[in-house]
């Protein structure tokens, strides 16, 4: 049974695509961290992606270390599009 059983199918294909757009995040913030191959095309296309969908949040945080600023600016926009996302789906399903 679905978490939003009865919902709208509107408000299924939100929550579905805000986990997407946050797991794109949190793979970037991975894959950053654990120094992945930039040449590999799998990582570039990761890189983009997220680069495109935290544009907004990338550069907010002004830390010394590179890795903290990686990980608040985009698990910054991941968390936003999770609970936007799901915020939305929410008040989709009860009309």
């Amino acid at each position: 049974m679905s978490r939003y059983h009865g919902s709208s199918s509107a408000g299924r294909a939100i929550a579905i695509v805000a986990d997407i757009m946050a797991l794109i995040l949190g793979l970037w913030i991975l894959m950053y961290l654990l120094d992945a191959n930039r040449a590999n095309d799998l990582v570039r296309f990761v890189h983009d992606a997220a680069n495109w969908l935290a544009g907004w949040s990338r550069d907010l945080f002004t830390f010394d270390e590179a890795w903290a600023r990686v990980v608040a600016g985009y698990g910054l926009a991941a968390l936003v599009y999770l609970f936007v996302g799901h915020a939305i789906a929410n008040r989709l399903g009860h009309r």
